[in-house]
This record gives C-alpha cells, structure tokens and sequence, in this order.
C-alpha cells in the first residue's frame, strides 16, 4: 500500500513537473512570438490570462505597446520632418535665385561708389543665403535619417580627383597651389556624400589659406581606415578650438570676419559618422592644419 502510495505521488510530481514545464515553454513561446512581431513592427496586444506566469507576458505586452506606439510617432515625424525640409528647399530655390538675379543686374546700372557696394553686398548675402539653406537641407536629412549612406567599396581616386577639379578654379584665382597627391588605395565610402565632405574640406583650406599658400590632399592606408588629409598652409587653429570647430555654427574667432556660416565642418563630421569613419584636425596657429576624414577600409 505504501509502495503504491509513493508511485502515484511520484507520478503526480512528475506530471505536475511536465505540466509547468509545458506552461514554461508555451510563456517562452509566446514571448519570442510577441518579439518577432514587434521587429516585424506589427504586434497587436492579444488576450493573455491572469496566472502568475503570465505575469511576465503582460509587462512584455505593455512595454511592446508602447514601444509600438512610439515607433510609429517617430515614423511619422520622420515624414513631417521629410516633407518640411522638402517644402523649405523648394519654396526658398526661387526667391533666392530671383535675389541673386536682381543683384546681378543691379550692379551692372551705372551706380554711385555707395550703391556699387551696397549692390555687392547684397550679392555676398543671398549666395550666403543660399549656401545656409542648401547646407541647413542637407544636414538635416542626414539627422533626420531621410538620407542613408550607400557605402561601396571603391578606389578613392575618381572621387578626389573630381572634389580638386571642383575647387581648381578657385585655388587659381587666389593664387593658391591645389595639388593631388596619386594614390592607389580603396575604400568602403559612399562616393556622393564622401564627395562632399572633401570637398568642404578643400573648401575650408583654400577660404583660409593665404594667396601664394598650399592646399594638398593626400591619402595614407591603415589596416582598418583610409586617411584623407587636406593640409593648408593658412593660419592654423588654436588648441581651444580644435573640437569646436566640427560643432555647428560654430566659428573660432580668428576666422569670423571672413565669409562662412559655420556648418561644413559640421557637415564633414556627419557624414564621416554616418559610415562608421570619423574626422580630426592637427593644427599649430601660424603654421596651417590638416583636416583628416578617416574612412573605413572594407
């Protein structure tokens, strides 16, 4: 009788093992399905029971639902973000062409020594307008995520020499040498927005270097990164300011009564983030800075 009495106690244990084992699992798999579904960015809160294991499966519930929630918020304001910037690039192109236009023509009439300068001065403004609102577009669809990189794996070549040709003509009409340096190495880039970046950078170094000075852009590999340098001979950066220089708006104030508005650098950091490499300055005052855009390898 006794033997008898501990089988079935044995057997109940057994089974009541088995049966929370099985309700251990079916909690498992529903969690890993209510999971699937919030990265599939479709989960539905469902039914669940009030036992104490599915406990856990409500807090998983709530946390999905709003975590649901505000992936699509953020979905949407992507969008409205996506279409303001849409909006401000096209309602500002005409009035700013149509500013520039004017001023154009305005200073071909026959003016004053004031109205000439007055004249000029309004041209200076609307192609610094211009250059805010396009640099102001562009930094904000990669914030925003509107535009992704598209890295490839390509030689670096092609792209630097087309940034040079860009910035060439006006190197030579400050009388500043902008020299090339061959190279043969590859990078994993997105040639656009890459493009871009070097091409500010240039920019940077020939706004900044005196006439008779040096722009050179060079590259040196590394295991992981490529090291684009553009290096100057202009007045160099202060040790104060070498990381201010890659925040927006930012102008160190050396440089302030020169034209800029503070945003390329800004810009060059953003993309360089954006594909996993990231941007530096080496700089003595009076003896010029090298700009170096690190990009991955492969």
């Amino acid at each position: 009788m006794i033997f008898w009495c501990l089988l079935a106690a044995a057997l109940g244990a057994l089974a009541g093992g088995l049966w929370f084992r099985h309700r251990e699992k079916g909690t498992l798999r529903t969690l890993d399905a209510m999971l699937e579904a919030a990265q599939r960015g479709d989960y539905v809160p469902g039914e669940l029971d009030e036992s104490l294991l599915s406990a856990v499966e409500h807090r998983m519930a709530d946390y999905l639902d709003a975590s649901t929630v505000s992936a699509r918020n953020l979905r949407q304001e992507k969008e409205t973000i996506k279409t303001l910037i849409g909006d401000i690039s096209h309602q500002t192109k005409t009035p700013i062409a149509n500013l520039l236009l004017y001023a154009q023509l305005f200073t071909e009439q026959p003016l004053s020594p004031e109205g000439r300068a007055c004249a000029q001065a309004l041209e200076t403004q609307a192609e610094k307008l211009k250059t805010l609102i396009e640099a102001l577009v562009k930094t904000s669809r990669l914030e925003t995520g509107v535009l992704a990189m598209q890295p490839v794996q390509a030689p670096l070549a092609p792209m630097l020499a087309e940034a040079v040709a860009q910035l060439a003509p006006r190197a030579e009409e400050k009388g500043i040498a902008l020299t090339l340096q061959p190279t043969q190495e590859e990078a994993h880039f997105d040639p656009k927005w890459t493009a871009e970046a070097v091409c500010n950078l240039l920019d940077n170094g020939v706004k900044y270097t005196p006439a008779g000075g040096t722009v050179t852009l060079s590259v040196t590999a590394y295991e992981l990164f490529c090291r684009i340098d553009v290096a100057d001979t202009g007045p160099g950066v202060a040790e104060e300011d070498k990381e201010k220089v890659f925040q927006r708006f930012y102008r160190a104030p050396a440089v302030r009564d020169q034209e800029g508005v503070g945003i390329g650098l800004y810009l060059v950091r953003q993309i360089a983030a954006g594909q996993g490499g990231y941007v530096k300055v080496s700089s003595r005052p009076g003896e010029g800075s090298t700009f170096s855009l690190f990009l991955p390898r492969g």
